[in-house]
């Protein structure tokens, strides 16, 4: 369920065709294969209720794990990053370097659904990054918002990817073995079905 769960699977065919041609030829990975659409967190034992701070705190304990479900060449970098604007100081909730990307990585955990005023506040904190904590040689910062639920639609509008900005859903509870089953099933069919229409292609193409 890899594919299925990164952000590239949202994306059109010829995107996907050219970032994993670009990652077997050139070993050059891009954003959307390293951010997933959702994230399994349930090895944290929270349970309701529980805020950020438990959440955050959950995560340090089991960072090993939770490097794990974020995906290869994740280093952690800080937590609670201070950033100070016009005296005024906010803290962002967990601070990543992606190696292969060669950027810094912030995190902002929301217990609630995605909301546009969100953005604005990641905006600010890659701002902050961005003049403030990158090195020569690296891209500019990227961020990703974890969240309980979140509108595709809201999102699209507001154009997050344009920003640098990520927006995933998190669970903190495995989902059943009939879920994951028709899940499985599902991907299968979606990976033929992407199959039969390459085929008609070329064959329309090459009658």
């Amino acid at each position: 369920m890899l594919f299925e769960r990164t952000a590239i699977s949202r994306k059109p065919e010829e995107v996907v065709i050219r970032d994993l041609e670009q990652l077997r030829d050139e070993d050059q990975m891009s954003a959307d294969l390293v951010f997933r659409d959702h994230y399994v967190l349930g090895f944290l034992g929270l349970t309701e209720p529980f805020n950020e701070k438990d959440m955050e705190e959950a995560i340090l304990c089991e960072m090993e794990r939770f490097l794990a479900e974020l995906g290869s060449d994740f280093a952690f970098v800080a937590r609670q990053k201070r950033m100070t604007v016009d005296g005024v100081d906010d803290r962002l909730d967990l601070l990543f370097f992606h190696r292969r990307l060669r950027r810094l990585i912030a995190v902002e955990l929301k217990l609630g659904r995605f909301q546009a005023a969100d953005k604005g506040q990641m905006e600010l904190y890659l701002g902050w990054l961005a003049k403030h904590e990158m090195c020569p040689g690296e891209e500019p910062p990227l961020g990703l918002i974890l969240c309980a639920g979140k509108s595709e639609e809201h999102v699209e509008l507001l154009q997050l990817e344009k920003s640098g900005i990520r927006v995933a859903e998190f669970v903190t509870e495995y989902l059943p073995r009939h879920l994951l089953e028709a899940k499985f099933h599902a991907a299968i069919r979606a990976a033929r079905q992407r199959i039969d229409t390459s085929r008609v292609a070329e064959e329309s193409c090459n009658p």
